[in-house]
């Protein structure tokens, strides 16, 4: 089982990683398996206890990169209106 350090490291290396996998796998269904695969092996070296966490933070890399379900912002909006 990975120590929260371990597991902050292992999200950190996934996060920077995404560039170079979807380069890799230039289609859909292969880059999301590879992201499912990479995410699957860090919840499994996971405690329990901070399973909910990184499931948590996955999920929002898999929307950044559009390999899980989620809204995307993709525009910018502005805070405050005049």
């Amino acid at each position: 089982m990975m120590t929260e350090h371990e597991l902050n490291a292992a999200i950190a290396e996934l996060e920077s990683e995404m560039a170079r996998l979807q380069a890799t796998y230039q289609g859909v269904f292969e880059f999301a398996n590879a992201w499912a695969e990479r995410y699957d092996a860090i919840i499994a070296a996971t405690p329990a206890h901070l399973r909910p966490i990184a499931e948590q933070r996955l999920h929002r890399i898999g929307i950044r990169w559009g390999v899980a379900h989620g809204v995307r912002m993709t525009g910018q909006r502005p805070a405050l209106k005049e």
